[in-house]
């Protein structure tokens, strides 16, 4: 798959990829009006009907021949950052995968950067937390609770309207180079990083944001230098089962994890923790089960997955496939073409209420992919692109 071109800063034309789309959605779009159209993408997109004034709006620019502008229009709707993007990324920010969680750093910060149009690629290294204004009186920000998004929940705030950007390490007391976007939230570190070995930050971020669990990316002819000494190399007292299983996910997920190195979930104070320059003992764990295995020394990782069956993912050449700590290898990993992929592939199912099912699904959500690396990774268009799109079904 060739890489998408990056043009940060150039805004290419996505009318005839809009119009493509619209054409090829057949007799089901020609026989809606411009009112029928305009209400079923507002409804997509915000789950609610619209305002005579709005489906006033959008139909009149559906029939000037500019349903982008329309759908553009719909997610300036509340609901569509109460509702719609709240239930979008609930599931990721827990290991349950549910959607019936509490609000917190985790959501509000994707919801903020949909609404301000902050470039995607950012989201797993942006030192950026989204938070209620202080016109709001809300409880301050805190790194040991999650009082402040509670109490917007209860109130039944509007997010649309009172949620501003604020740097992390401003907040959380982090340096901003241990900063990377939604992996250091306290949501995400409560939820990830608390007990365990961190691999399951990386799993789950791999899972969310790629699209990808670890089965779907498991190579067993990576070479196994950088498995830690918890994983044993004869489960059983078989090793086939080793070099035939447990090296496939391993040998790439062990290298890319140390990037965690210095992070852990306290749970007495409840908060993310940092030690820069030494290695949390959770990565020592069980470290006499393969005493010749990989002792984790430092927060440097590398990616195996940029050759061999998993190139296929699209790394960007620009960057260097390895770097110390959770910032460069948030980058490394939302810059690859899998990330765009499944970003919009998430967004298709959401607004069209299923998957693509037929090569003309498959390629509109490939030519999407690449228009959403190449204008600035805005998903608040995806979303619109793909009402427009599904607008006929």
């Amino acid at each position: 798959m060739p890489r998408f071109l990056h043009h940060r800063g150039r805004v290419r034309a996505r009318l005839p990829l809009l119009v493509s789309a619209a054409v090829l959605l057949g007799a089901s779009v020609a026989h809606a009006g411009p009112r029928e159209q305009a209400k079923t993408i507002f409804d997509r997109l915000t789950g609610t009907p619209p305002s005579a004034a709005e489906l006033d709006a959008m139909a009149q620019q559906i029939a000037d021949g500019n349903p982008a502008a329309a759908a553009l229009d719909a997610t300036l709707d509340d609901a569509f950052y109460n509702v719609t993007l709240k239930n979008f990324i609930a599931p990721a920010t827990n290991r349950d995968q549910s959607v019936f969680v509490p609000l917190n750093d985790y959501t509000a910060t994707f919801i903020g950067m949909v609404r301000d149009d902050v470039p995607m690629n950012t989201l797993l290294s942006a030192d950026l937390v989204y938070v209620g204004n202080a016109a709001q009186n809300l409880p301050a920000y805190s790194s040991a609770n999650n009082d402040h998004y509670l109490q917007m929940e209860e109130r039944g705030l509007n997010l649309r309207a009172i949620l501003e950007g604020r740097t992390q390490s401003s907040l959380t007391g982090l340096p901003a180079s241990a900063t990377a976007g939604i992996m250091t939230t306290r949501g995400a570190a409560e939820a990830f990083f608390i007990d365990g070995t961190n691999r399951a930050m990386f799993r789950f971020t791999l899972l969310n944001h790629l699209c990808d669990d670890l089965e779907q990316v498991a190579d067993t002819t990576k070479p196994p230098d950088r498995i830690r000494q918890d994983v044993s190399r004869s489960p059983g007292g078989d090793s086939r089962l080793f070099l035939n299983n447990c090296i496939g996910c391993h040998s790439g997920m062990d290298p890319l994890a140390q990037a965690f190195a210095y992070y852990d979930f306290d749970e007495t104070v409840g908060q993310l923790v940092y030690t820069e320059g030494q290695v949390q003992p959770k990565y020592r764990n069980n470290e006499n089960t393969f005493e010749f295995g990989y002792a984790t020394p430092d927060d440097g990782w590398e990616n195996y997955w940029r050759t061999g069956r998993n190139e296929r993912m699209g790394w960007d050449p620009a960057l260097p496939g390895r770097g110390n700590g959770a910032k460069s290898m948030g980058e490394e990993l939302a810059n690859s073409n899998e990330f765009a992929s499944c970003q919009v592939r998430k967004v298709f199912r959401n607004v069209c209420l299923r998957d693509p099912v037929d090569g003309v699904d498959r390629t509109w959500v490939s030519n999407e992919a690449q228009d959403f690396a190449n204008n600035g990774y805005s998903l608040r268009q995806v979303f619109a692109d793909a009402a427009v799109y599904c607008m006929g079904d």
